[in-house]
């Protein structure tokens, strides 16, 4: 009995990671309400067979709410909507593959959190045209006019085709990630341009559909959106995903969900150009 008090006792003394402090508010309802699109698979999906919201941000939102003491709750809503919903306390964070661009730093805080590739991919079967990013030139290439894929496609095509005496390439806004795929399966662009982080989800349910061309042509970072002067929320959510990052959850989440490669080394706020 002596031995099992003192065990206790020793427990007890032993310190454990603080649970990060969330605005009053927050404490007092009890959830985190997070802005999701869930159509950025591994991101975030619906299970086809149950039709529940899943992926690495749908899992890594229930580990950030567990560490500040709260429970999630997601609401959907179109991409186009998401930063006005935080912007107007409708929601308190967007979790949904959102980039993190110095354009929207006048709207949100964003708290980093996965790195992201601007890939260009053909189809499987007409990998051999294009070897290189370069051999795009006077080609079409489609990509979500929801990101800034456009003009990556843009900058790209002006650097490397343009200013090197090539034909421009043409540049197809698309309907999402999904319609750029669907264009370019029915041969009406080459090429399209997504997040590279997506790439091996998509393939794998998919065999020999697409190919990656090249390496990504430009890295940027991820985030986790805040309003913008919620200083003690953006706090909490980059010290929870600090500790998420120590005791190994993160890992384990991105090698479940193949994003291993677009792993951040420190969690930073704003850090996106």
């Amino acid at each position: 009995m002596h031995r099992i008090l003192a065990a206790v006792l020793l427990a007890a003394t032993i310190p454990v990671a603080a649970a990060a402090e969330v605005p009053p508010a927050l404490a007092k309802r009890g959830t985190l309400i997070a802005a999701i699109v869930p159509n950025y698979p591994p991101l975030e999906l619906r299970d086809p067979a149950t039709n529940t919201l899943t992926g690495f941000d749908v899992e890594l939102g229930a580990a950030l709410a567990q560490k500040l003491g709260l429970r999630m709750e997601w609401q959907e809503t179109s991409f186009e909507q998401m930063l006005l919903a935080v912007q107007t306390g409708r929601v308190d964070i967007i979790l949904s593959g959102m980039s993190d661009l110095a354009t929207r730093h006048e709207a949100a805080t964003f708290i980093n959190y996965l790195r992201s590739g601007s890939q260009f991919f053909t189809q499987a079967s007409r990998a051999g045209e294009f070897a290189t990013p370069e051999a795009l030139c006077g080609k079409s290439v489609g990509a979500s006019r929801r990101t800034a894929f456009p003009k990556d496609i843009q900058a790209f095509s002006e650097a490397q085709c343009v200013a090197k005496g090539r034909p421009e390439i043409k540049v197809i806004g698309t309907e999402g990630s999904a319609d750029a795929r669907t264009q370019l399966r029915q041969g009406r662009i080459d090429a399209a341009m997504q997040g590279g982080e997506t790439l091996p989800y998509i393939m794998a349910g998919e065999p020999n559909a697409y190919a990656p061309i090249g390496a990504p042509v430009r890295y940027t970072l991820m985030g986790i959106a805040t309003g913008k002067n919620e200083t003690q929320l953006q706090q909490a959510i980059a010290d929870a995903l600090r500790q998420l990052i120590a005791d190994g959850t993160y890992a384990r989440l991105l090698d479940k969900w193949s994003l291993t490669p677009s792993a951040i080394t420190e969690v930073t706020i704003n850090a996106g150009d």
